[in-house]
Parts: C-alpha cells; structure tokens; sequence
C-alpha cells in the first residue's frame, strides 16, 4: 500500500535513508529535513510525501513537488527503497504513483536528479528503464567530474 506520510513513519524513513549506502550524512540530512516540512507545517504543498508499506512495514517513499515558476513541472526529489527490500518492485511501483500524482495535478513533466557517479548506475538505469530520458546534463556539477544528470519523463498523453 502507497499512503501520505505520517509522524509514526518518520524513525523508518531515517533508519532506511541511512541504511542506503549512497547517500552521505549531508545527503541524508536533506532528505529528513524535507520530511520535516512536511510532517510539521500543515497545508504546506512544496513536498509531498507518500509511503510505501507492507504488512505493517515501511519499505520506502517518494517525495514530488511542484517546480516553482512552472505550470506543470514537478521533481522528484527523493526516491528511495530500504536496501533490504530492494528488487522486489517496490521502487517502480513508488516511481508509478509519483507519475499518477502529477497527472492528477494536471502536472506534464516530471524531473529526477542524479549524480553521473558510477555509484549512481543503479540509479540511472532505473530511470531509463522506467521510460525516463536524460533531458539534460552539467558537467563538474557536483564536484570536478561529477556532472549533475536530469532525466525526464513528459506524462501529458497518458
């Protein structure tokens, strides 16, 4: 089942953000700090946060939001599944709803970032795998030789 965030999920999102062996503190430090916001300012819509679970246990979450300045156009901001359950399914299943998420808000494109790490291959394949093209690219974004990847999936025909 794919549900909201609530409060009670926020200890199993942090154990499996720091469970995931790419993300570094900082990293992870972004990604609860974005939990926050969502957990604590009601009525906030910058962040939506959505969680994956199973018989009674978190196995992971997206979080989408509208792309400020733009009339269609949402990131995905963070896409994660708990390494232990991963290759079961569950990051495309999270990956579909966060593309039926936008289209219900009328959303036409959505967004992914990632790093050009080869740490980052899983990453990337994931995404051409689930009809996402690289819309764009930046090279020594990150750090000298880490360009930043933007892949892209336009969702107004579905």
């Amino acid at each position: 089942m794919i549900r909201r965030l609530k409060q009670a999920d926020r200890p199993a999102l942090e154990t499996i953000l720091r469970k995931t062996k790419n993300f570094h503190e900082e990293e992870v430090d972004v990604a609860l700090e974005l939990i926050d916001i969502d957990l604590l300012h009601d009525g906030q819509s910058d962040y939506h946060i959505f969680v994956y679970e199973e018989d009674e246990k978190i196995s992971g979450y997206h979080c989408t939001g509208k792309r400020p300045l733009t009339d269609g156009v949402y990131d995905l901001y963070w896409i994660v599944v708990d390494p232990e359950t991963s290759g079961k399914g569950i990051g495309k299943k999270l990956l579909q709803h966060a593309e039926s998420f936008v289209h219900e808000k009328n959303g036409r494109w959505l967004l992914a970032e990632t790093s050009s790490k080869e740490l980052y291959h899983a990453t990337q394949q994931f995404y051409l795998k689930n009809e996402f093209s690289v819309v764009a690219e930046i090279k020594d974004f990150y750090s000298v030789g880490d360009a930043l990847l933007v892949f892209g999936k336009y969702l107004s025909n579905k």
